[in-house]
């Protein structure tokens, strides 16, 4: 255990919160990579194995509906049994998964490896966020979760990269993409064997035991169902709004305005600078204007910069639009890893932060054979708008008439009387 600590200053860092940080970060951005590769891929695929691009678009709407399955059953095992060695199987699960996608021989193998994965990716998430969270100091909790949802550009810029080096280097395909994966993915698994336990879950636990404190417990309490209910809204405006301008942007702009393969992923990589610099700024803004505030800002602002981004033709507008659309959509993202751990009771950290979001994400699942079918039918920049502009109303909305838990140290279960932890 990390004993280097500094009492004098309460929002100081240990080597022990870094790693947790860098662990949760990379882990997320591993879980992004993957994701994306098929994203970036799903067409070319599709044209090796003889199936339509809105068909192949469903590989990532089967991906997200199994979400919800993985943070449920990596949750509930991470409250009772910790948050790192979860992490570890979790990771080691998907990782597998993920690099036997090399070797799909047709549709229906690659979904189900797919579906298989994506029980891995629900369990990252809200396990890697929960164990961050826990570990940093309350003052540094807006900064830390910014840096830990941007693993999630960071991904996205590394399959893009990846992309490229293999595309224009190699003849491996889309093949070695996924072979590709298991790297990356090695090095995550190495980080989080250094993270050592959290001490807020274990302060919990055993409160837990001593109590008998039971699942359906803390489920039951009313001001806890509501807010579950709550959030999963919330969390379903969220991802409809990052799926719904990241998923079909690639196919845009080589469909829909004819830019090439490496000009596309190119303004990929440069609309991930502006998510990282988003959900960074606005997730350390985060801890002193409010969590809600930094949401509604981010949603609002993405209205008027929506035309920019659906309806420019030229390269420059492009990149700019992009840029600025990702700076703000990751700049609302950058407060969720902390503002749904705080809105988390304490007896279900694990599980109650991370099956929000993905059942939000499943909920969001058919955003892309939705968009596809709409640019079929009318043009990608229909398909953008009409998406959009509803989503970002409903963000904004939705976080304005919330709750939030921002400051002082999170709560842990209680040695007496654990009811009153779940007020």
């Amino acid at each position: 255990m990390d004993t280097t600590t500094e009492p004098d200053d309460p929002q100081h860092m240990t080597g022990a919160d870094i790693r947790a940080v860098a662990a949760a970060t990379l882990g997320w951005a591993m879980d992004a990579f993957d994701y994306f590769i098929v994203v970036l891929v799903y067409v070319d695929v599709g044209d090796d194995l003889g199936v339509s691009a809105t068909r192949m678009a469903f590989l990532t709407t089967a991906t997200l509906l199994m979400r919800p399955i993985g943070a449920a059953l990596f949750g509930a095992w991470a409250d009772r049994s910790g948050r790192k060695k979860v992490l570890i199987v979790d990771v080691s699960f998907y990782s597998l998964v993920g690099f036997l996608c090399t070797f799909a021989p047709n549709y229906t193998f690659l979904l189900v490896l797919r579906l298989l994965y994506g029980i891995g990716m629900g369990g990252e998430w809200g396990l890697g966020a929960s164990l961050a969270m826990e570990k940093v100091p309350p003052g540094r909790r807006g900064l830390v979760s910014g840096i830990v949802q941007q693993g999630y550009a960071i991904g996205y810029m590394l399959a893009a990269i990846a992309y490229l080096l293999i595309e224009n280097l190699t003849t491996w395909g889309w093949r070695g993409l996924f072979a590709f994966s298991v790297l990356p993915a090695l090095v995550s698994l190495f980080v989080r064997t250094r993270v050592t336990e959290s001490e807020v879950w274990q302060e919990t636990r055993a409160n837990v035991v001593a109590n008998k404190t039971r699942f359906r417990d803390v489920m039951a309490n009313a001001r806890v169902l509501r807010r579950f209910g709550y959030l999963i809204l919330l969390m379903t405006a969220f991802n409809w709004m990052s799926h719904g301008t990241q998923d079909v942007y690639p196919s845009f702009l080589k469909k829909g305005l004819g830019f090439s393969e490496n000009t596309a992923l190119y303004v990929a990589i440069l609309y991930n600078v502006g998510a990282l610099f988003g959900g960074t700024l606005m997730g350390a803004t985060s801890e002193r204007y409010g969590r809600r505030a930094v949401v509604v800002f981010c949603a609002v602002l993405g209205l008027p910069i929506l035309p920019l981004f659906a309806a420019s033709h030229t390269l420059g507008l492009i990149c700019l639009g992009s840029f600025l659309m990702q700076f703000v959509v990751q700049g609302a993202w950058g407060v969720i890893p902390a503002h749904l751990t705080e809105l988390s009771p304490a007896e279900i950290r694990g599980f109650y932060p991370g099956v929000t979001y993905q059942l939000g994400n499943c909920l969001a699942a058919f955003n892309l054979p939705i968009q596809e079918h709409l640019a079929e039918t009318h043009s990608y920049t229909f398909a953008l708008c009409a998406t959009m502009i509803p989503v970002f109303v409903a963000v904004a909305v939705l976080a304005a008439i919330g709750k939030e838990a921002r400051g002082g140290e999170l709560p842990r279960a209680q040695a007496r009387q654990p009811a009153e932890t779940l007020a």
